[in-house]
Parts: C-alpha cells; sequence; structure tokens
C-alpha cells in the first residue's frame, strides 16, 4: 500500500535531500559488479492494477516458469504488509552479451478458467512488474512529444473483442563500465567493502547495472513450429518487435509462445543515480512550484495569525496587570470575557480518560511520522529498500509506545490534581484503542482480500507475528511509559477551580461550527502534497520528495497549534469554559476535510477503479489514514492550548 502516514520532515535535512539530487547513495542497495558473462536473473513482482488496486501472483496467469520452479525471494515485514511477492523468472541475461530471438516456452492449450481469468486481468489493465538488480523495468510511451515513463507493462490488450497477449519483450539493459582500480571511487561506501578489488594492478573491466528498460510486443508466433524447442533455444524464425501492432491472439484451447530478446548499451549514468530515472516523473516542475507556493502562502497567513493572536493577548495581560486589585476587583464585575472563567477554565472535561488515551496515541503516531520521515529524507528508507518505510514505521510506533504512555499518564494525573488512581487502565488503553481500531479496518479489508486471492491479503502467520508485536512490545513499553508518567510531578494548575461550574452563556452560532470550520487551514497546507501522496499509494507513482514533506510537517504543526489557540482564546472570551474537547478537533477536524478529500479522489481520479470491493479497500485504508491524522493534529492542537491555558492563568495574579 505504500505508505499511508506522511506527515513531514525537519528543515535542515530538506537543504540536504534538495541538494542531493544527483549522486546520493540509497542505503539497502548495494553496488554489485559482474563480468562479461556473468548471469543476470530477472525477478517478478505482484500483478498490479490501478483499476482494482488488488495485487496477484504473476504465476496466478499461465506464463513460463523457471527450470527449477518458482522460488520465493527473501521478504521483509514491510513488503509482505504492501502485498509485494517477489519470485525468481525464467528471463535470464549474460552480462554485456546481446541476444535475440530467444524461445522461452510454450504453454499448455489455455482452459477455460485460465481464459477467462486471462482476459478478465486484461479488463482490468493489470500490469507485469520486472525487477532486475533490485531495479524495476521501466517502459517509454511517446504522448504529444512528450515522454512519459511507466514501471511494468500491461498483460496485454483489447481490440475490439479480441484480446491480445504481450508475449514477447525486448529488452534493453544499461550498463555503466568501470576498471578495477576505479571501484573504491565508485562505490564510496563501506556497506560494499566485499567488493572491494582484491587482485592489484588487474584491468579487467567490470559492468554495473544502471538501467532496465522494456518494450512489449504482442507477436504471431507459430505454435506447431516450436514444439521440440527448449527453453532459451533459438527461435526458427526472425521476430519483428513493434508495440506499434498487435497479432497475438488469446483463445480458449490454444497455447501461448512466449520469447524475448536484449541488449546492452553502455551508458555514462553512475550507479548512484541509477533511480532518477523513476524518481524525476513527469510534472516534477509542477509539484517543485506548487508546493512552494503553498508554503509561502501559508507561512505568510499564519505569520499573521500569530502576530494579531499574541499583540491582543499580550494587550489584555498588560491592561489587567497594570490595575491594582481594587480596580481589577471592579473590571471583573464589569468586563467579560475571559478573566471571568477563571474558576472553571481548569474543571475536568466529561471522559477525560477518553482526553488522554487520544493524546498519548497522538503523540506515538506524530513521533513515528516525524522518526520514519526523517530517515527517509536522510535515504534509509529509499525507494530501492522495499518496505523498509512501512518496516521502519512499525518499528518505531512499537517503540514510541513508551513515550504514548507517559504522556497519557502524566495528563490524567494533572487533570486529577496528582491523583495518579487508574494509571494502569489508562495506559491498557493506550496500547490498544489505536491499534484496536487499526486492527479491526485491517482484519476486515482483509477478509475481503482473501475471498478475492489477492497477495494484498496478509497471511495468517504474519497475523500472529502482528498480535506477538503489538501484546508482547507495544503493550509492555506502553505500560512501562504509564509507570513512569505515574512517578513524575504532575502540572499543577495556576488558579483554583470552583465547586460550582459558572453557567456559559447562550451563543449566536454553535461552537462545534466553528470547530469544524477550522480544519480548513491545516488542510491547505497539505492538500496539495496530500495529491502527490495520494498519487503514489493508488496510481503507482514512486514518491520521493520527503525534503517538501518535512516543510510541510513543520507547517501543519504551527498551522494547527496556532488554529487551536486562537479558537481557545475565542472561546474562552465568550466565557465558555469547556476547551479542552474543542481545541483537539480544532485542529484535528482537518481528518474531516481529508476523508472528503479522498471521496473525491476517489471519484474523479480513480474513475477507473471498478467494483465494489476496490472501492471498499480504498475507502477503508482512507479511513485508517484519516483516524491517524486526526489523532496526531488534533494532539498538536491540545497540547498547544493547554499550554496556553495554563501560561495566560499562570501571568495573572489572583488572591
Amino acid at each position: 500500500m505504500g505508505a499511508f502516514d506522511r506527515f513531514g520532515v525537519w528543515v535542515l535535512v530538506a537543504f540536504l535531500v534538495v541538494g542531493s539530487g544527483n549522486g546520493f547513495y540509497l542505503p539497502g542497495s548495494y553496488p554489485h559488479k559482474y563480468q562479461v558473462g556473468d548471469i543476470l536473473s530477472v525477478k517478478v513482482n505482484s500483478l498490479t492494477s490501478i483499476d482494482t488496486e488488488m495485487p496477484f501472483t504473476y504465476y496466478s496467469l499461465p506464463f513460463c516458469k523457471p527450470k527449477g520452479g518458482v522460488k520465493d525471494s527473501a521478504e521483509n515485514l514491510g513488503e509482505l504488509l504492501m502485498g509485494d511477492r517477489i519470485e525468481n523468472s525464467p528471463y535470464r541475461f549474460k552480462m554485456n552479451i546481446n541476444e535475440t530471438e530467444i524461445f522461452l516456452c510454450r504453454t499448455n492449450p489455455l482452459t477455460s478458467d485460465e481464459f477467462k481469468l486471462m482476459t478478465k486481468r486484461i479488463d482490468e489493465m493489470y500490469q507485469v512488474n520486472l525487477i532486475l538488480d533490485n531495479l524495476p523495468a521501466i517502459r517509454y510511451t511517446k504522448k504529444d512529444e512528450y515522454f512519459l515513463r511507466w514501471t511494468g507493462y500491461p498483460v496485454g490488450i483489447k481490440v475490439q473483442d479480441l484480446y491480445y497477449i504481450f508475449n514477447h519483450l525486448k529488452f534493453t539493459v544499461l550498463v555503466h563500465k568501470y576498471e578495477e582500480a576505479n571501484v573504491a571511487r565508485v562505490i564510496g561506501t563501506g556497506d560494499a567493502a566485499e567488493l572491494m578489488p582484491t587482485t592489484k594492478g588487474s584491468e579487467v573491466p567490470g559492468y554495473m547495472v544502471v538501467g532496465f528498460e522494456v518494450v512489449p510486443c504482442s507477436s504471431q508466433h507459430d505454435a506447431e513450429s516450436v514444439k521440440n524447442l527448449n527453453m532459451y533455444d533459438k527461435y526458427p524464425s526472425a521476430i519483428n518487435c513493434d508495440p506499434s501492432t498487435v497479432a497475438m491472439t488469446v483463445k480458449e484451447g490454444q497455447p501461448l509462445v512466449f520469447s524475448y530478446e536484449v541488449s546492452f548499451v553502455e551508458s555514462d549514468i553512475k550507479w548512484p543515480s541509477r533511480w532518477d530515472a523513476y524518481l524525476k516523473m513527469e510534472g516534477a516542475k509542477v509539484h517543485w512550484f506548487s508546493i512552494l507556493n503553498s508554503l509561502m502562502v501559508i507561512a505568510f497567513l499564519a505569520g499573521i495569525v500569530l502576530v494579531i493572536f499574541l499583540r491582543t493577548v499580550r494587550r489584555d495581560l498588560t491592561r489587567y496587570e497594570e490595575l491594582d486589585k481594587e480596580a481589577q476587583a471592579q473590571m471583573n464585575e464589569e468586563l467579560s470575557g475571559w478573566k471571568l472563567v477563571v474558576g472553571d477554565v481548569f474543571r475536568a472535561p466529561s471522559n477525560a480518560s477518553l482526553l488522554c488515551v487520544m493524546v498519548g496515541d497522538g503523540v506515538q503516531i506524530l513521533g513515528m511520522a516525524v522518526v520514519t520521515i526523517l530517515f527517509a529524507a536522510l535515504g534509509f528508507m529509499s525507494p530501492a529498500s522495499r518496505g523498509t518505510l512501512i518496516t521502519g514505521m512499525l518499528f518505531v510506533y512499537l517503540v514510541l509506545g513508551i513515550l504514548a504512555g507517559y504522556v497519557a499518564v502524566r495528563l490524567w494525573r494533572t487533570i486529577g490534581c496528582g491523583d495518579f488512581t487508574g494509571w494502569v487502565s489508562v495506559s491498557w488503553r493506550v496500547a490498544c484503542f489505536f491499534p484496536g481500531i487499526a486492527f479491526l479496518i485491517l482484519t476486515v479489508l482483509n477478509f475481503l482480500l482473501w475471498g478475492s486471492q489477492s497477495t494484498g491479503a496478509i497471511p495468517f502467520s504474519l497475523f500472529v507475528i502482528l498480535l506477538l508485536l503489538w501484546f508482547c512490545i507495544s503493550v509492555p513499553l506502553t505500560l512501562t511509559g504509564g509507570y513512569f508518567g505515574a512517578k513524575a510531578p504532575h502540572i499543577e494548575f495556576p488558579v483554583r477551580t470552583n465547586q460550582i461550574p459558572r453557567e456559559i452563556p447562550a451563543q449566536k452560532y454553535p461552537s462545534w461550527l466553528l470547530v469544524l470550520g477550522a480544519g480548513t487551514l491545516p488542510f491547505g497546507t497539505l492538500f496539495i502534497e496530500l495529491f502527490f501522496i495520494m498519487s503514489s499509494l493508488w496510481m503507482g507513482r514512486v514518491y520521493y520528495v520527503f525534503g517538501f514533506l518535512f516543510i510541510v510537517m513543520i507547517l501543519l504543526v504551527i498551522v494547527c497549534a496556532e488554529v487551536s489557540l486562537v479558537l481557545t482564546y475565542m472561546h474562552l472570551c465568550v466565557e465558555d469554559w469547556k476547551w479542552w474537547w474543542k481545541s483537539f478537533f480544532a485542529s484535528g477536524s482537518v481528518a474531516i476535510y481529508i476523508f472528503l478529500y479522498s471521496v473525491n479522489y476517489l471519484v474523479f481520479d480513480l474513475k477507473s477503479l471498478s467494483g465494489p470491493v476496490s472501492a471498499t479497500l480504498y475507502l477503508g485504508y482512507s479511513l485508517f489514514m484519516v483516524l491517524a491524522i486526526m489523532f496526531a493534529t488534533g494532539t498538536v492542537g491540545f497540547l498547544s492550548s493547554f499550554w496556553f491555558v495554563h501560561y495566560l492563568f499562570s501571568s495573572v495574579k489572583l488572591d
């Protein structure tokens, strides 16, 4: 799935990432030197489609299988959660040796079920994803004088009422040649120390794979003439690969014949820059200028709000503190506003334990986003390292359980004026609330994927592993954090709370209406970046501008804090002392607009998404994403408002 939450990175790292577009080493992907004639093995990933968003294994269709049988490649936890199933394939090359008209295999005559499945996959626009030396196969198409880049190639195509399969592949492997003496300069990393030359003075040239391109063709093969051919034999006649024409029809009861050719081209591309072709997709300029424009507007607007807000509060405090006590008492009787709720402003909110739990979970999610995107910006979770982003997010989330428990229990003690009774219950709820919601959503979606026999379904064994990680790591760490929170001194309120609650005057407009509308400003900071994230998740594009994501996070946190502060101050000015939950949802309401944007994206950008199962999967994952965002942004708003209210009433000297 790619990844789901996705806040941003810090500014300093952004400059590092922006300035390192060329020659940036991607950890997790190591240089491999090949000699002429060395075997290069192509791997296959799951079949994917933007039409259904459900991946399936490559060998679920009647494709050629390798001689030694199908074998799974080593997968990490993130790859399994994303639905990746990387397996070996029959395609193999010899380094820097061009080969043409290579016969691959002749399948058995297609059964009725195989024919229906093949045509269904073609109708659903499924793509074949090949991998060579950790590089996905890339395909170029020309449209209106522009070359578009795509990863993978279609299974086939439907023309009128006939289905055609792309059965001949024309591969181009870009290689970078270097002399043995230059290995240290080219590699330049300690991780590849085993690749350093051992024979001094040797000048045997070596090659690194720096590009992998594919052109799919549909060629009419004679199934009878290849009956006696073995895999990798020469095809008996010339094959003309013309991507603009199709010839190999898919028919029930008839076999399919597959072939390929490969050519090697020396390139000036250095190994550290070989991912540039995948990262520099079309529309990059629009992305940069749109994000920059958004950042400038939001930063300017946030600055204005902050200046006006601070001046207003400072004026009130200065005016109040300049009066003597007698004048202050008279002023309290004559004026309305935040000064009149001094005896109620720290009154415990309704459902205080739930608020503490949500704030604790929000701290955990926000911390996970910060740490994960920080490491991603530094290159440790690059596109070259499949699954590491999800694996890293999960690991960091588990470890930060100790921080979630600490914050939630300390807030619980603060609201209870030092009473730590029930801290174990609060810690347990923190450990189970958001993970429980996520587990419920993923379980329901997993049943849908299981029913569709998709590789996106989480295996039962992985479910057990996730449960063990949850209850054996996250829960104990959260309880440990709760223990330290119970031992830590609580935050003392600067004023006393009256026994009898003050009546809140009738408001002209419902206060919750203003709270829900406040989410528009935080949404304005991220909606452009959200488009690119959604495109990465659902359109198969590579997302890599984590430097911008860092900046967006900074703006998002600042705007969430400011919006919550302003609304809290406005509520106190109209003598509404119930600010606790409103400060949380003032910034957390951005999740509502993100969900509405997700629905809009489904209707207008994912027009091809077919079937109720696909739509349910999309909406389910979107709901999971917006809940996480609501917890994180709501926590920012609440904590900033709590600090502000505490500071505001600490500045007023009362008897």
